[in-house]
């Protein structure tokens, strides 16, 4: 009999493994289940639509044509209300229950309220899925002043679309600096300057005491812990995930601020797989537990988990994720895990050039380059062989540096 593949979740994680399970198992029954309204789009474009720099058709990547020529079932506007390892069953919000033989589970999470008064005001936005951009470029488009809370990669997105938009914006920061856990003031002051002038202004030891709101429940102000008050009627709030393990709660599977996978994307049950933001993988580079959320990990790891659901050992997951911003007039890139590590070295080389690279044991384990993205083929080469680098960190911020300007064993050029 052919087998049963359940995945919860249709984001790349999700999508990448339906692929794969239907490449390898012609005959096998796949069900793609998803909560929203809308197959696969691109995560990293639906920033440029809300900016108003793209329109809606390229950010599609699957339609429902391309689930039905593989003889996938997918289904939208679904939601797993209950797992049940034991019978190997999960059932929906409608009361339907699907059996598998193998589950996987690409659930992510969801953006994280801030926990003050206002927060649920109209007029505050997180942005995670692409019926967030629209309502963002909606609310973008017509608003005057805006706030920006959360400094990470994705509250830097909503900075970016305030500036594309023409929306004057606060950026609110709790430290003194954006980033400040992978970036020091030097690199950090790069990002600020190019929010500047984009009409951003970077506000720091801030953050939101609460909002004030209209007789019409919109948002008209942020009010930070310093008694400061910044008008706005576009809030953007993006201080990080809650993840989805609820649906685990009551199963066997462990969790630990995500869902525990080894290296092979499986779980604490060997019929259960998980992939993609939601998982804390075993990261077989770092020697230890891990979170990333980058677009091409969450890929890799749905391809990984599906050749694993079908052989298990089949094929490890090991790989140097890279995340990219595109705001501005030079080039931002990290990988890896910026900000872990027991040492770093780094170096500003301009006024729009930085680099930084984390370091666990002698090696590199992750890093930003701002500006110059040309060393990252030897850093990342340097960081997936575990080459120890030690006493010749220097060498690492030379320009044009090479991986052949390093004395090491078996690391070859790529």
């Amino acid at each position: 009999m052919s087998e049963s593949f359940v995945i919860i979740g249709d984001g790349i994680a999700g999508s990448s493994a339906a692929e794969t399970l239907r490449e390898e198992e012609p005959d096998a029954d796949i069900t793609v289940i998803t909560d929203e309204g809308e197959a696969l789009y691109n995560r990293i474009l639906i920033k440029e639509f809300a900016k108003g720099k793209l329109p809606e058709a390229p950010i599609s990547i699957h339609d429902d044509g391309w689930y039905e020529e593989r003889d996938i079932d997918l289904e939208l506007n679904t939601l797993v209300v209950d797992i049940r390892t034991d019978a190997h069953e999960v059932e929906t919000h409608t009361g339907d229950v699907l059996e598998y033989d193998k589950l996987l589970l690409a659930v992510g999470g969801t953006p994280q309220q801030l926990p003050v008064e206002g927060s649920d005001a109209e007029g505050v936005h997180h942005f995670w899925t692409f019926q967030d951009a629209r309502r963002i470029r909606e609310s973008a488009e017509s608003a005057e002043d805006a706030v920006i809370v959360g400094a990470g990669l994705l509250g830097i997105d909503l900075a970016a679309i305030c500036g594309a938009q023409g929306v004057e914006g606060k950026y609110l920061m709790r430290g003194n600096s954006w980033w400040r856990y992978a970036l020091d003031e030097e690199g950090a002051e790069i990002m600020h300057e190019a929010m500047r002038e984009r009409g951003v202004e970077p506000v720091f030891d801030s953050g939101v005491d609460h909002f004030e709101t209209d007789d019409d429940g919109h948002v008209t102000a942020a009010v930070d812990p310093n008694g400061d008050r910044f008008e706005a009627d576009f809030a953007g709030v993006a201080i990080g995930l809650n993840l989805n393990t609820e649906l685990v709660e009551d199963t066997p599977i462990e969790t630990d601020d995500g869902i525990v996978v080894d290296e092979f994307m499986q779980t604490s049950d060997p019929d259960v797989f998980a992939a993609g933001d939601i998982t804390r993988f075993h990261d077989v580079i770092l020697g230890e537990q891990a979170q990333n959320g980058a677009w091409g990990s969450a890929k890799e790891q749905g391809t990984i988990a599906a050749k694993n659901m079908i052989d298990h050992g089949s094929e490890e997951f090991r790989w140097v994720s890279s995340y990219s911003i595109t705001h501005f007039d030079f080039p931002f890139l990290s990988f890896g895990h910026p900000t872990l590590g027991d040492d770093e070295v780094m170096k500003k080389f301009g006024d729009d050039e930085w680099r930084r690279l984390a370091l666990k044991d002698g090696k590199i384990v992750g890093g930003v380059l701002i500006g110059n993205l040309a060393p990252q083929s030897a850093y990342k080469q340097l960081m997936r062989e575990q080459v120890d680098v030690s006493g010749q960190t220097d060498l690492l911020m030379t320009d044009g540096f090479s991986v052949d300007d390093l004395e090491t064993e078996g690391a070859t050029a790529e």
